[in-house]
């Protein structure tokens, strides 16, 4: 007789056990929400190239975690961070979803990484580049992946001041990214020996630049930066082609944050000689090809951008610390996030900062002329490698209340 209660006790022990171990994932589903601009002027930096990539993590992973369905779902936020914001808490309180990743447009980013900090989730920055999502306003569930603007200026800003570039005239964009990257920018060319002597904001997803060239034309600034991304930077570069802008040496336009389709939508005799600085270019190395080759037999031939690498970089690592973590509860996600090194196509041994930074290196590029350009989509030459620690910002110098000074 207790032979046979033993045995039960013991079956029963092994059930309860079981149903702990089934509950270490959350709705039996782990799911991951790619929050982007679809329909508007990041629409082709991120949007359903972003869908993509994300789609093409899952799918390598093998679909599957810790025995549980890896579920995506996908949303436009359409630059909005109200909408943001609505659709971040929607997908926390009802829908289940475990992460938010990618979600270009700095202010909405900051919106949806504050829900996710309140609400211990994880959030993946990819898409937006404001340096105050590892700053003052970072989340120990926050991560920033790819670049941010300390990284953009402290490469293209930097890169030009030293090549005589040293007065400069900023066109910004008048939301919390364009803010971040002038103020990042201007600080770089200060310690670089440069100066600032003008800037003026425009709102977003402008179609009209020429009164705000026209200033930054006559106030004599050796170059023009444009703190702006996406389609407003794709209308200032042509417009200000046609203001002869850049015809001479005598002043330059400088697109500090440039993209692979921007140039692809410019065309090769507007984008040349264009410097930018990108963390991922397609055509970097084998391995950088061999992907983006499978990225691009699935998205009609497009190459990918350093944010569709990215947000496949960020949902790999997610789904390996899940794994390593035997839970997708965030908090311990995000601890294995930290702790485990990002190794990937686009990532050799990234480090994740306390602060939720990757700290990675940078590529200088210059655009080629048409004339340079073997092939599709062939249209960067490098310039230069920037070793990581030149282009993230000290932790001795952050914000973030995480950092332990």
């Amino acid at each position: 007789m207790m032979g046979i209660r033993f045995s039960i006790l013991a079956a029963g022990l092994v059930m309860a056990l079981a149903g702990t171990a089934q509950a270490q994932v959350s709705g039996d589903t782990v799911k991951i929400g790619i929050l982007n601009d679809q329909s508007g002027l990041y629409a082709d930096i991120a949007g359903q190239g972003s869908v993509l990539a994300a789609r093409m993590a899952i799918e390598d992973f093998g679909g599957t975690v810790l025995g549980k369905k890896i579920e995506l779902v996908t949303a436009d936020h359409q630059n909005k961070a109200d909408i943001g914001s609505s659709i971040a808490n929607r997908w926390i309180d009802t829908e289940g979803v475990d992460a938010i990743m990618d979600v270009p447009n700095s202010g909405v980013a900051l919106a949806v990484q504050e829900i996710a900090r309140t609400k211990k989730r994880v959030f993946v920055a990819v898409g937006p580049a404001t340096s105050d999502l590892t700053g003052k306003a970072c989340s120990g569930t926050g991560f920033a992946w790819m670049y941010d603007t300390f990284m953009l200026a402290n490469g293209t800003g930097a890169a030009l001041a030293k090549e005589g570039g040293d007065s400069w005239f900023f066109v910004t964009a008048n939301y919390a990214f364009g803010q971040a990257l002038e103020r990042d920018t201007t600080a770089a060319l200060k310690a670089a020996g440069g100066k600032v002597v003008g800037s003026v904001n425009f709102p977003l997803n402008n179609a009209d630049f020429s009164s705000f060239l026209l200033q930054a034309q006559g106030s004599g600034a050796k170059v023009i930066g444009l703190a702006s991304a996406g389609g407003d930077t794709i209308n200032a570069i042509k417009q200000g082609h046609e203001f002869g802008i850049g015809a001479s040496n005598d002043q330059r336009l400088a697109g500090l944050l440039v993209f692979l389709t921007d140039v692809h939508s410019l065309g090769l005799d507007i984008a040349k000689g264009l410097v930018l600085t990108e963390s991922f270019y397609w055509d970097l190395d084998e391995g950088t090809r061999t992907w983006s080759k499978r990225f691009m037999d699935k998205f009609n031939g497009r190459a990918p951008t350093m944010i569709h690498a990215g947000v496949y970089s960020a949902v790999a690592h997610y789904l390996k610390s899940i794994e390593a973590a035997g839970t997708d509860e965030s908090v311990a996600v995000a601890a294995k996030m930290h702790a485990i090194k990002v190794n990937d196509f686009a990532s050799h041994d990234a480090v994740v900062r306390e602060d939720g930074r990757v700290v990675r290196d940078a590529y200088l590029f210059q655009v080629k002329t048409p004339a340079e350009s073997k092939a599709p989509w062939d249209y960067y030459k490098l310039l230069a490698r920037i070793p990581a620690e030149k282009v993230t910002r000290p932790l001795a110098e952050s914000e973030c209340p995480l950092v332990k000074k």
